[in-house]
Order: structure tokens, then C-alpha cells, then sequence
């Protein structure tokens, strides 16, 4: 039995697929190694009722995480599943492999993430490469989830939000100034504190003062992490995450107005990597 994993900050999707063609799937909070330790990945697995039912039949892992973007990070998300499955051989590689295989099929093209986090990478036909990095919550991840969590909470402490919409942000989250430099200042996983605000733009999504910020996040992330290859006007970019899908309309936009050309676009990317390991393993056994 192979088992796929696709890691978020947020959360985790993973599928199995047996000898006899039976595929089963379930999720679990997300794990990016610079925030989460062996112990701690390994025990909330062990919480999942699916994964501990399986384990003992697992034979291969594929594990693609955020945070992957060195061997001693990977090392450590390794070292976590390694206690889980036990009797299986374990690969661990960088989300944004992940996103690649996912959606280019084995072609040249441009692979963005635009979750929590966001990230691009270029695709050749046969290895990933980057060109910008990734800066993370803090410095990056323009036109993500915790970029966009950023920009309403700056904006609500200045109050430069419009009063409707400043109205509704207060009433809902009865947050002030204490309680969010708690969140993001004083605990763990502030990106993904910050990326939880996007049900807010979700609901919102209509009001001029939102689609504006949105529009403009996709934009910086656009001219910044995808305009930054040579040929990126003639190969397909492909999104993953909940924000190209969920604002894709705005991402099309975005998209003409700087002559790129929109390839797939999924929430889902673990089904697509299930594919490509599946027609790899036929290839090679």
C-alpha cells in the first residue's frame, strides 16, 4: 500500500492506494517543520483513527510539506512519520515538488501555491527550480491567506477599513490589540492565526474594500513570483491552494492583465501526486 500526504501549514489531505486498486482518504492539521517537531508530528497522526488503522499495511510514503525547503527540516518531518509507520520506506520532499507533479503532467511550467503560505517554483520536464524565494508570513507570501490575515488586522488596529466593514470584523472576532499581539507575537503558528481571517474575506468577498485587497495581493504575487521567469509569458502557470480557487475570478484577471497564461487550478493537489506515484511505480516495477 502507497500512501500520498500534501501538507499545508493549515491542513494535511492523504490518500492510499492498496494492491487491489482500493483508495481511501482523510486530513489532519497541517505540519511545516519549522514550527512542529518529530514528537509533535507524530502524535497527532497517531490521533487520526484512519492512519493508525492502516499503518501496519503502508509500505511506501510520500510526504509533501510546507517548511520543506531543506534536508534537516525534511529530516525531521522523516523522523516523525518513521515512528508511525514503521514497516514503510519514507520520502519527504518540499511542497512545492509536490505542486509540480501535481499539475504540470511532465511538462515545462510555472507551479504557484497560494494557501497559508505562498510560493512558486519552474518546472523544466524534469526538476524543480526557483527563482525567488520564499520569505515566509513575515517578510513574503504575498497574496496568501496570512498575507491577506495581515493586511485586515493592520488595517482594523489603524481602523483604515471602511466603518461597515470595520463594524463586522469587531463583532465577529471581539479581538483588540492584546489579544492579537498575543496570537502573533507571543505564539506558535501565527501564519496560520492569521490565514484563519480568510473565511472573513470569503464572506466578504463582494464588498469593494475586500476585492481590492485581494486583487491586489494576487497582483504582487503575480508580478513578483511568477513574472520573475525569463519565459513565463509561454509556458502554463499552475495554481495550487484555497485562494486561486476560491477567488479565481480575480486570479484570471490578474492573470490577463500580465500576459499569463492559467493552466490548472486545484485545492487538492494529493489526487494528482497519487497519479503521478502510482505511473511511476508501473514504470519502474
Amino acid at each position: 500500500m502507497i500512501l500520498v500526504a500534501d501538507s499545508g501549514s493549515t491542513k494535511c489531505d492523504w490518500i492510499f492506494l492498496d494492491s487491489n486498486g482500493n483508495k481511501g482518504e482523510t486530513n489532519t492539521i497541517g505540519f511545516n517543520p519549522f514550527f512542529h517537531d518529530e514528537i509533535f508530528i507524530r502524535d497527532k497522526i497517531r490521533n487520526n483513527e484512519f492512519l493508525n488503522l492502516i499503518k501496519r499495511d503502508v509500505s511506501k510514503v510520500y510526504f509533501y510539506c510546507a517548511g520543506g525547503s531543506s534536508d534537516d527540516l525534511r529530516e525531521k518531518v522523516r523522523k516523525g512519520l518513521c515512528q508511525v509507520f514503521t514497516d514503510a520506506d519514507i520520502e519527504v520532499n518540499h511542497d512545492l515538488d509536490g505542486a509540480a507533479h501535481a499539475t504540470c503532467s511532465g511538462l515545462p511550467g510555472i507551479a504557484c501555491i497560494l494557501g497559508t503560505g505562498s510560493n512558486s517554483c519552474y518546472f523544466d520536464g524534469y526538476a524543480v527550480s526557483e527563482k525567488i524565494p520564499a520569505l515566509g508570513h513575515i517578510l513574503g507570501d504575498e497574496g496568501s491567506g496570512s498575507w491577506f490575515g495581515r493586511i485586515l488586522l493592520r488595517d482594523f488596529l489603524y481602523e483604515k477599513m471602511p466603518s461597515d466593514i470595520q463594524s463586522l470584523f469587531k463583532e465577529r472576532y471581539g479581538l483588540d490589540k492584546n489579544k492579537i499581539f498575543a496570537n502573533v507575537y507571543m505564539k506558535a503558528d501565527a501564519n496560520v492565526f492569521l490565514a484563519s481571517f480568510m473565511h472573513f474575506v470569503s464572506d466578504n468577498r463582494d464588498n469593494v474594500y475586500i476585492k481590492d485587497m485581494v486583487r491586489n495581493g494576487i497582483f504582487d504575487f503575480m508580478s513578483i513570483h511568477v513574472c520573475c521567469y525569463e519565459n513565463y509569458k509561454s509556458v502554463p502557470t499552475h495554481f495550487i491552494g484555497s485562494i486561486a480557487l476560491h477567488f479565481e475570478e480575480i486570479l484570471f484577471e490578474v492573470a490577463r492583465e500580465l500576459n499569463i497564461k492559467v493552466g490548472i487550478i486545484t485545492n487538492k493537489p494529493v489526487e494528482g501526486l497519487l497519479d503521478f506515484h502510482s505511473r511511476k511505480l508501473n514504470v519502474n516495477s
